[in-house]
């Protein structure tokens, strides 16, 4: 395996990478060299079984460090922000900027069930979308991205289909989108790409808490030309063909990592 960003100083800064795409696409650019920042923010008791995990990143030789905090909020943030700083010290910088936070709200909107209220729209939203703005943001003003720096996030297929109980989290996804063709467009002179990846059908720990997640399963399988579902290693590649320097001209796209699902 080509490891082709050892000895280029060059960091993975990805926000929820404990487990799903986020840590599958820690675990694969560390094997191409890239030292790796994990912030996460997951249970005490989920600590040791995440831990061996992030042993596999730490085997890949890649310098490593994580963060068991609440990327969201902002007093966290600025307190993280001085320790990447720390961390990546006079030459370190960050190539790719990784947004997998999954913290949105799955309410209904009608029934018997506490029933979506405005706050967690705005709650989803902040989680889902504008902390990507306010961290790029803050590594953009502490001068930490690389001259051809990748910021990636991920979407999904509710961006544009309405599932039951999927509305705030839907509009989210819109909200990141839009924020991601802006910041390609404005931070394009900084030497700064940003997309989002668009994955299919994903058994994660975040997508079996959807309601009904087992018909959109069942859906997926029979609309996906290969005939399987998207696993976490198929995106986790997308994210790293897109930190490629191969990959500078492509900016301000939603891209289908799905197998071609979206086809049918």
């Amino acid at each position: 395996m080509v490891a082709e960003f050892k000895d280029t100083n060059y960091w993975a800064l990805i926000l929820g990478g404990s487990s799903g795409l986020g840590y599958a696409s820690a675990r694969k650019l560390a094997k191409h060299g890239m030292n790796i920042i994990i912030i996460h923010r997951d249970r005490r008791s989920e600590i040791p079984d995440i831990e061996e995990a992030f042993d596999e990143i730490r085997e890949s030789g890649v310098k490593f460090e994580s963060f068991n905090s609440d990327a969201v909020q902002q007093e966290n943030r600025e307190d993280l922000v001085n320790k990447i700083t720390e961390i990546l010290g006079e030459n370190g910088k960050i190539r790719t900027l990784l947004h997998s936070i999954a913290k949105g709200n799955l309410k209904p909107m009608t029934g018997d069930e506490p029933n979506l209220e405005n706050i967690d729209f705005k709650l989803t939203i902040d989680a889902m979308a504008l902390s990507l703005y306010d961290w790029a943001q803050a590594i953009f003003k502490r001068n930490l991205f690389a001259k051809d720096a990748r910021i990636i996030s991920f979407t999904s297929d509710g961006n544009k289909k309405a599932w039951k109980n999927y509305a705030a989290v839907s509009a989210a996804k819109v909200t990141l989108e839009a924020i991601t063709r802006s910041m390609a467009l404005e931070l394009a002179p900084y030497g700064i790409r940003a997309n989002c990846i668009q994955a299919g059908i994903t058994v994660t720990r975040s997508f079996q808490m959807i309601p009904g997640n087992e018909t959109l399963r069942v859906h997926a399988l029979k609309h996906n030309p290969f005939r399987r579902l998207t696993v976490p290693n198929d995106v986790a590649n997308a994210v790293y063909l897109l930190s490629k320097d191969e990959a500078s001209w492509i900016t301000g796209s939603i891209i289908p990592v799905n197998g071609g699902e979206h086809l049918m």
